[in-house]
């Protein structure tokens, strides 16, 4: 079993930088991605960033150029960078872990509250 938690989230104005990280733990197979997922109230849940295990990465068109994915490896930890939040960034972030093999799974942290104000 996978255990996902996430951390970092709060208030922040406008302009403003947060980090987010969220550690993977538990019976683990080999991780194919980890990434970052928000929702909004009455919102669809979308894609903020995700990291493969090859190195390449993924973002929202909405989030390109201002958030940066990276990963701790040895940690299995990933980090959310958020630099020039705008109040539209504000959501439930919310981390996702795939990985394959015999332990294959798809697991989601709870979700970290990120609120950005102007």
């Amino acid at each position: 079993q996978v255990r996902v938690v996430e951390s970092g989230g709060g208030l922040v104005q406008a302009g403003g930088s947060l980090r987010l990280s969220c550690l993977a733990s538990g019976t683990i197979g080999s991780i194919n991605s980890m990434g970052w997922y928000r929702q909004a109230p009455g919102k669809e849940r979308e894609l903020v960033a995700i990291l493969m295990s090859g190195g390449s990465t993924d973002y929202g068109d909405s989030v390109k150029g201002r958030f940066l994915i990276s990963r701790n490896h040895v940690k299995n930890t990933v980090y959310l960078q958020m630099n020039s939040l705008k109040p539209e960034d504000t959501a439930v972030y919310l981390c996702n872990v795939r990985a394959t093999g015999f332990y294959s799974s798809d697991s989601w942290g709870q979700g970290t509250q990120v609120t950005v104000s102007s």
